[in-house]
Formats: structure tokens, sequence, C-alpha cells
């Protein structure tokens, strides 16, 4: 993994929505954001969180017992260029199938 400390230029952790090409279970392949496209180029990581609803809402939404999101580590290059630098990028997607949004972009 790269080291999460130094900052990719360009690169906004604030959540920003993002495209993301996924294989059939769901697995990242590529990030497009900005006009570029960012091929994921090791083994993504997976995890689920619960989301703090009551930032956003005074209540949460009739109906579902609980917020999870979903959030995937990935490791991608800038292209196809094999010496293009690992960029790791956490990305994240609401349960429901939602928008996929960049939560983080650290270099390599």
């Amino acid at each position: 993994m790269s080291d999460p400390f130094r900052s990719v230029r360009g690169m906004n952790p604030s959540n920003e929505e993002v495209s993301v090409k996924t294989d059939p279970s769901g697995m990242p392949l590529s990030v497009h954001r900005s006009g570029r496209t960012w091929v994921v180029g090791a083994e993504p990581l997976r995890w689920y969180e619960r989301t703090t609803w009551w930032r956003d809402a005074q209540r949460m939404p009739k109906g579902q017992g609980r917020m999870d999101v979903q959030v995937w580590r990935v490791q991608a290059r800038l292209g196809r260029n094999e010496r293009s630098e690992l960029v790791t990028m956490d990305l994240e997607r609401a349960g429901d199938g939602g928008p996929w949004r960049l939560r983080e972009g650290v270099a390599a």
C-alpha cells in the first residue's frame, strides 16, 4: 500500500462523485474522474461502515433499520501505463446502490 500522508495533486477528499466501472460482482475495475480514467492495478479491499445519518437528518429515514455504506480501497494507475505510479483511493457507495464517491486519494 502507499504512504497515506502524501496527497495526490488534484485529488480532493471531499466526497466528490465519480464514475466507477465494476465487474459483475461489484468490484471496481476503473475510476473515471475529471476526464481521466484510473485503472485498478491491485486487489481492492472492501468493508462496510454505518453512516452517521444523524449529521444530515433529524431522524433515520422511514423503513430503514440501518444505513450502511460499502467502502472500497483501490490502488489504481492513470490509464493503462504500467509505469504510472499506483495511487490509493477510498471509494464509497451507499448500500442502496447510490452514486460512487471519492472519499480520499493518496499517492504511492
